[in-house]
């Protein structure tokens, strides 16, 4: 489970340098609608970081499977949906906003996984 305590700052750490470049490098590049669609990526990356953290911590005391499968659900949904926000905004290719559901779909069988695991391997 350390994996995923890793994972989880590495992410997050990607999170923050992604909301820096988005707040910084491309205020001045990209019209506003993309810049809010860059954010959204940032904020669910961090968020979803958070959670890998969350999977790592628990899985120090009460690894199990289930905790496992919900960080890859995780890590799948923010590759695919921070990652096709990030590619959209800063593509212009709007077509790529159909990969984000998918990354959506993704972090919600993370949440569940992740809730299935906490209440079977908690007292």
């Amino acid at each position: 489970m350390r994996w995923w305590l890793v994972v989880g700052a590495v992410n997050a750490f990607l999170s923050v340098a992604a909301g820096a470049f988005g707040a910084h490098a491309l205020r001045a590049r990209l019209p506003q609608d993309l810049q809010v669609i860059f954010e959204t990526g940032a904020r669910y990356h961090m968020y979803h970081a958070l959670a890998l953290v969350a999977v790592g911590l628990l899985g120090v005391t009460r690894p199990s499977p289930l905790l496992s499968a919900a960080g890859w659900a995780m890590l799948a949904g923010i590759v695919l949906f921070s990652g096709s926000l990030y590619a959209l905004a800063l593509s212009g290719v709007r077509v790529l906003g159909a990969v984000t559901p998918l990354g959506g779909l993704g972090f919600l069988a993370g949440w569940v996984l992740f809730a299935m695991a906490a209440w079977r391997t908690t007292p």
